[in-house]
């Protein structure tokens, strides 16, 4: 065999193998043994076997059982709130920047992927100023006094709000790259057939951009499974934890003011990661599923 031939592939591949596994393969099981330990970051891990697990799944009395599932219900929320509009939205502006009276589409796709290049401690305080309770643009709009952070379901508006203003431009993209491969054959031969927009949508558009469809709600999915930032920079968790998500929770713990409790922190992310796994797994099934038909 040539060497060069093998050699020539591990100069491209071998760092990013070793990114992978200096940065994300090492610390995740590094991590899941921490979830089998009692630790503080700073002493020895001392092994406690499954007891973290079970602390976080059946002790009612521990604050951590609370924690724990009232951060996945959040988080469950959060996921069920911006998933489907982060999925529905994209898809429509990308079906409609497709459409022959519309001009300037490189304008607008270029307009509307500029909020995924901004920092979310930008993106933050921008929307923060913009619903404001004094000086706010919302406020001032529609003559209100609404205190948009410290109160529900305003709380979560605000962030569903900004991170469909962050997000969209990428999934868009995606969806325009996938439309711009269907064959003009097609949509030639449905007009052909007398079919309307409607129809050449669903029986054209939709079934030939299923591969990514389905991959942007299997990467948006996973994505708000681990939402972080948004209710962190827009609510702080409030009002009364009701937007504090399950990675704010393990943060806090691994990483507190006071004595670190990074075995439980380490056993809710494995949780989590769990979660994520089942349904990746699910989503993967169908999305290859639909692919082969």
């Amino acid at each position: 065999m040539n060497k060069n031939k093998v050699i020539a592939p591990l100069l491209f591949v071998g760092p990013h193998i070793i990114l992978f596994v200096v940065f994300i393969l090492i610390p995740s099981i590094y991590g899941i043994y921490a979830s089998f330990t009692n630790w503080n970051l700073i002493g020895d891990p001392q092994w406690v076997g499954l007891d973290n697990y079970k602390t976080i799944l059946t002790d009612t009395d521990s604050t951590f059982y609370s924690q724990f599932f009232n951060g996945m219900k959040n988080t469950l929320i959060f996921v069920l709130l911006s998933v489907p509009l982060m999925i529905i939205i994209p898809l429509i502006i990308a079906v409609s920047l497709e459409h022959k009276d519309v001009k300037f589409t490189s304008l607008f796709q270029t307009l509307l992927y500029i909020p995924g290049l901004v920092s979310i401690s930008a993106a933050a305080l921008i929307w923060s100023l913009i619903f404001n309770k004094q000086l706010g643009v919302v406020n001032n709009l529609f003559d209100s006094d609404v205190v948009w952070q410290a109160n529900q379901p305003y709380a979560w508006i605000i962030i569903i709000v900004i991170t469909v203003w962050a997000g969209i431009g990428g999934n868009m993209i995606i969806y325009r790259a996938g439309i711009n491969g269907v064959s003009k054959d097609l949509y030639e031969s449905a007009e052909i057939d007398g079919a309307g927009p409607i129809r050449k949508f669903w029986n054209v558009t939709l079934p030939s951009i299923k591969f990514p469809l389905i991959y942007t709600m299997v990467m948006t999915t996973a994505g708000a499974f681990n939402v972080f930032a948004q209710p962190l920079m827009m609510t702080d968790g409030g009002p009364r934890e009701g937007t504090t998500v399950l990675m704010m929770y393990i943060r806090n713990l691994a990483f507190s003011h006071g004595e670190s409790i990074a075995g439980i922190a380490s056993a809710m992310a494995v949780l989590l990661g769990i979660v994520i796994l089942i349904i990746s797994a699910i989503q993967y099934y169908i999305m290859n599923k639909n692919a082969t038909t």
